[in-house]
């Protein structure tokens, strides 16, 4: 039997996050630059994005550049929002063809002037798919993220605009980037590294981890049915007991 096949569709993660990591150890071991390492990887990405749209995910958030990813060689920066740019263009009509609506995370304030209006473009022009909701995550980083929620709601407060006391997890959650998605069901992070690097604090506080040492260039569709079999073997009981939970 195939992988595909062991993965019982009733129980499918609603939203799966994906640190796409190794890009440029990828490279260095096959005695290339980093840059062939970030276009090896945007193939990658295409094949995770076709496998969740036909296993039935609804949500699926990618962690494509950090608020700490500014501090690498200006080059390396240029080509990867070259990269974007491309992948954009690319995909815009993919993203229609098959109902996935396209959105972003982060301070996009960053990002060059044409890479940003872009992404308005594709964000717009596919805001009424529903078929799978594919979110990047760009100048993202987490505790900005929970800075920036907490900076607005205290402005609120301040303008009696909320209550301190009506200040609830909700009340959080709709002040966060991530305001339209439900909280990650499982976390995926290529390259064997076992950390969150500032993802999703907030979103993944129940969330599953798996780990592979794969690269992310050579992260293929077997590998995504393998962490999802994974994830469906395991039993999350969200603070409560095993007898309570069955």
């Amino acid at each position: 039997m195939s992988l595909k096949k062991k993965i019982i569709i009733d129980t499918i993660p609603k939203h799966i996050a994906i640190i796409m990591d190794g890009n440029g150890r990828w490279a260095k071991n096959i005695g290339k630059n980093r840059n062939t390492g970030h276009k090896a990887g945007r193939k990658s990405v295409e094949k995770v994005v076709e496998a969740c749209t036909e296993l039935g995910v609804k949500n699926l958030t990618l962690f494509a550049f950090s608020t700490e990813n500014w501090n690498r060689p200006k080059f390396e920066i240029d080509l990867l929002m070259k990269l974007l740019l491309l992948s954009l263009k690319k995909e815009l009509e993919n993203l229609n063809k098959n109902n996935i609506r396209f959105k972003t995370v982060g301070n996009l304030e960053k990002l060059p002037n044409k890479v940003i209006s872009y992404l308005k473009e594709v964000i717009k022009d596919t805001q009424n798919n529903n078929r799978m909701t594919l979110t990047l995550a760009i100048s993202y980083g987490a505790r900005e993220e929970i800075i920036n929620a907490v900076k607005i709601i205290g402005d609120k407060v301040k303008n009696n605009l909320i209550s301190l006391k009506n200040i609830d997890e909700s009340v959080i959650n709709q002040h966060l980037y991530t305001h339209y998605l439900p909280d990650v069901d499982l976390l995926i992070r290529t390259s064997g590294e076992k950390r969150v690097s500032n993802f999703l604090l907030w979103q993944i506080a129940y969330t599953e981890l798996y780990f592979t040492k794969k690269l992310w260039p050579d992260f293929s569709k077997e590998d995504l049915y393998k962490a999802i079999i994974n994830y469906q073997k395991r039993e999350r009981r969200f603070g409560k007991t095993s007898e309570q939970v069955n």
